[in-house]
């Protein structure tokens, strides 16, 4: 990635695409500015981090579950143009997203303690579209209802409840 910093900032993530019983795992994040959305549990992939063990470790920071990865479900590369950014920023930023299917296997449903998620819910799919979320929840329902064989669904449009 040479010279990739100059022009945009850059951040690699996994994320949980939870599903039982026809509803999904959402985590609520609440921003600095005390704004919500809701989204799916995962996060940044630190420096020498597999996205597979990064899912995991988020899933358990976030929601106090344990968790199994099933599957691969695709990744998704979104660029944010600097207008849409919720952080003030003088660049564009890209956020490559990799998606796995994963399964509860134990824990107890909590709070993330000390960070930025403020609960996280078993939320019934159809009723996903009435939140107020990240556009990335969308991708993760797309990639787990349809299974593409890329790995690579259609962009998803942001504006009204659905946002970067």
């Amino acid at each position: 990635m040479s010279g990739y910093g100059a022009g945009m900032s850059f951040r690699l993530a996994a994320y949980a695409v939870c599903i039982e019983d026809g509803r999904v795992l959402l985590a609520r994040h609440v921003s600095a500015t005390r704004e919500s959305n809701w989204t799916l549990p995962g996060g940044g992939v630190e420096h020498g981090e597999d996205p597979f063990d990064a899912v995991i470790r988020e899933v358990a920071e976030e929601t106090g579950y344990d968790a199994v990865v099933e599957r691969l479900l695709g990744v998704d590369s979104r660029v944010i143009p600097v207008a849409e950014r919720r952080v003030p920023s003088p660049l564009p930023h890209q956020n490559v997203g990799v998606f796995y299917r994963v399964r509860i296997t134990g824990g107890e449903l909590r709070p993330e303690p000390d960070g930025e998620i403020a609960e996280s819910v078993w939320t019934p799919i159809p009723d996903v579209a009435h939140r107020r979320r990240s556009s990335l929840v969308d991708v993760g329902l797309a990639l787990a209802q349809t299974v593409p064989a890329t790995g690579h669904v259609a962009a998803v449009p942001v504006g009204g409840l659905i946002q970067h």
